[in-house]
C-alpha cells in the first residue's frame, strides 16, 4: 500500500527565528515573504491584531501556492497597553529594557495554518508573560553589546543571553516567546496530514 503523499509546507515568513524553530521539527519546508501590510486598525485590540496579521500572512502565501499547507505567525509585545516594537537601535533597545525593568511584558503569539489540500484553516493564540528582574543600566549595556537584540520585540533574545534578564516566564509553550508555538503547531500539522514526529 502506498503511503499518502505529504503536502508541501510553507512558512509565510522570512524571520530567521521562526525558520529555526520550524526547522526543529525535521519536516521539509520552504519560506516565503507574505508581503502583507502590518498596520494596526483603529481601536483594534492587541490580540486581534496579532491574530489578524497571522491570518493575512498565511492567506497571502496560500493564494500564491494553492495545494500547500501554509503557516502564518505574528507576535505582539505589550507592556501595560503599550505595544513594544523591534527597537532597531541600541538607544531604543536600552530605553525599552530600562522601562521594562521590574515589570511584566505580555507576548501574544498568533499562528494561522491554511490547509490547502483539505480546504480548511485553524488558528491559535499563545499568551506568554515575562517578568523582568530589576535591571541596572550597566548590565543592560553589557547585554545589548553581547546579544544585539535590535530586531526583537521587547529588546531581548530569550533563546540566548536574554534569559539572564528575567525573574520568571509564565507560558504553556516555551517556543512561543521566540515566535512560533511549536506544541500547538505540531498538532495542527498532524491534523493537516504532516507526520510530526
Amino acid at each position: 500500500m502506498n503511503a499518502r503523499p505529504v503536502p508541501p509546507l510553507i512558512l509565510a515568513s522570512t524571520s530567521a527565528y521562526r525558520r529555526a524553530l520550524l526547522g526543529r521539527l525535521g519536516v521539509p519546508f520552504d519560506s516565503m515573504a507574505p508581503g502583507t501590510e502590518e498596520q494596526r486598525l483603529p481601536g483594534e485590540p492587541a490580540d486581534g491584531l496579532a491574530s489578524r496579521l497571522a491570518r493575512l500572512k498565511a492567506e497571502a502565501v496560500a493564494v500564491r501556492r494553492p495545494g500547500c499547507i501554509v503557516i502564518g505567525s505574528d507576535q505582539i509585545a505589550l507592556r501595560g497597553k503599550e505595544i513594544l516594537g523591534k527597537p532597531g537601535t541600541a538607544g531604543r533597545c536600552t530605553e525599552q529594557l530600562l522601562q521594562s525593568s521590574g515589570q511584566e511584558v505580555v507576548f501574544l503569539t498568533a499562528v494561522h495554518v491554511v490547509d490547502g489540500p483539505n480546504g480548511r484553516a485553524e488558528s491559535h493564540l499563545d499568551r506568554t508573560v515575562v517578568r523582568f528582574r530589576t535591571l541596572e543600566a550597566e548590565e543592560i549595556a553589557r547585554y545589548i553589546a553581547a546579544d544585539a537584540p535590535l530586531d526583537c520585540a521587547g529588546g531581548f533574545k530569550a533563546e540566548s543571553l536574554g534569559i539572564a534578564l528575567f525573574e520568571r516566564i509564565d507560558s504553556a509553550d516555551p517556543t512561543a516567546l521566540t515566535g512560533l508555538p511549536l506544541i500547538w503547531l505540531c498538532g495542527a500539522l498532524r491534523r493537516a496530514g504532516i507526520p510530526v514526529p
